[in-house]
C-alpha cells in the first residue's frame, strides 16, 4: 500500500460510495500522455497503491484501444509516494505483436520528478490447456464471515476512506481492533465486495479493479505479530500480479500470506478468488515496514 496506515481519516456521516472506474478515468493528451484528477476517496495516509496502479493500467489500456487485448501480468515499483490530486501519466508501448502487447508507464504529481513505474502485458486469448492447480483457500464462507462494521474507535474500516468504498467481512483471522486479537500465523484473508460494482459492459467484472484489493498483505503481517505496542507502517516497493481468470460476481476472497519479514523488508503474496471457486489473479509484494512504536518483535509463526 502506498501508505498504508496512519492518522485517521476525518469523522462524519459517511458520503456516497466512490466509482473506481469514474475516478481512475484518463483523459488523453495526446502523444503517449495522459492526465487525471485523483481525489481523495481511495486514501490511507496517501492514495492506495493498487488505485495508482489502476490509474496507470487506465492509461496503457487507452493507448492500446483495443478490447480484445486483456490486462494478463504487471509490475509497479513505488519509486516515490504518488499523492491525490493532478496526476500525469505518460505511456511507451514497447511490443505491440499478434498475441500480445507491452507497455511502460509512469504516474507521478507534476511538481514530481518521481512517482510510480509500471510496466504490463495485455494479451488475446487463445485455445490452450485448462489446468487449475491450486484450491481455494479453506475459510469462513460469506455468510459465516466476521462483520467489519462496528464503530469502535481504532476500527481501520471506519478510519479510512479507502474502506468507505468496499464492502468488507474477515474470512480467516481476527477483527485486530477487539479484544479478542491474538497472534495467529502470518495469513488473513477477507471478503470484499466494491459498493459501486466495477463490471464491464458484458457484466464481467473489470479486471483494472484488482489491484486496489490486492495491495493488502500487511494484515497478514499484523496477525503473525499480535496485539501489543509495536505499531508499524507498510508502504509498498513493488507489487506484481497476474490475471487468469474472470468473473461475473460480486464478491471476492483475498487470501493473503506474509513469507518472510526482515531488515525492515517484508515479502507477502495474495490470491483473489471468487464466491465460485474460481482463481481470478495472484500478486506478491515487497514492503517497506517503518516502525510508528515500540520495539521490533523476533516472531516464528511459521507453524501456526
Amino acid at each position: 500500500m502506498n501508505g498504508s496506515a496512519g492518522e485517521p481519516a476525518a469523522h462524519g456521516a459517511q458520503p456516497p460510495a466512490a466509482d473506481l472506474a469514474a475516478d481512475t478515468s484518463v483523459q488523453a493528451l495526446g502523444g503517449g500522455r495522459y492526465r487525471l484528477a485523483l481525489g481523495d476517496a481511495w486514501d490511507y495516509l496517501m492514495p492506495c497503491g493498487g488505485v495508482v496502479h489502476t490509474v496507470a493500467l487506465r492509461a496503457a489500456q487507452a493507448e492500446l484501444d483495443d478490447p480484445s487485448l486483456r490486462l494478463c501480468s504487471t509490475t509497479v515499483m513505488f519509486c516515490a509516494p504518488v499523492r491525490c490530486g493532478e496526476l500525469e501519466v505518460s505511456v511507451q508501448v514497447r511490443r505491440r505483436g499478434g498475441a500480445t502487447a507491452q507497455l511502460c508507464v509512469e504516474v507521478r504529481n507534476p511538481d514530481a520528478e518521481l512517482g510510480a513505474v509500471a510496466t504490463a502485458t495485455f494479451s488475446r486469448e487463445r485455445v490452450g490447456p485448462d489446468v487449475r492447480g491450486a484450491a481455494m483457500p479453506s475459510v469462513r464462507a460469506l455468510a459465516d464471515a466476521l462483520p467489519t462494521d462496528d464503530l469502535a474507535p481504532r476500527n481501520p474500516y471506519h478510519r479510512f476512506r479507502f474502506y468507505h468504498q468496499l464492502e468488507c467481512r474477515i474470512a480467516d483471522g481476527e477483527r485486530s481492533w477487539t479484544p479478542e486479537f491474538t497472534a495467529g500465523p502470518a495469513r488473513y484473508a477477507r471478503w470484499f465486495r466494491y459498493r459501486v460494482p466495477q463490471r464491464l459492459g458484458n457484466g464481467l467484472l473489470d479486471r483494472l479493479a484488482l489491484p486496489p484489493l490486492l495491495d493488502n498483505m500487511p494484515t497478514a503481517l499484523q496477525r503473525a505479530i499480535g496485539p501489543g505496542d509495536y505499531h508499524f507502517h507498510a508502504p509498498s516497493l513493488d507489487l506484481t500480479a497476474h490475471f487468469v481468470d474472470d468473473t461475473d460476481r460480486e464478491w471476492l476472497l483475498l487470501a493473503a500470506q506474509v513469507r518472510r519479514a526482515r531488515a525492515g523488508v517484508a515479502i507477502g503474496e495474495i490470491e483473489a478468488w471468487d464466491d465460485q471457486g474460481r482463481l481470478l489473479a495472484f500478486a506478491t509484494q515487497a514492503m517497506h515496514l517503518k516502525t510508528v512504536n515500540g520495539e521490533p518483535p523476533v516472531v516464528d509463526a511459521s507453524r501456526r
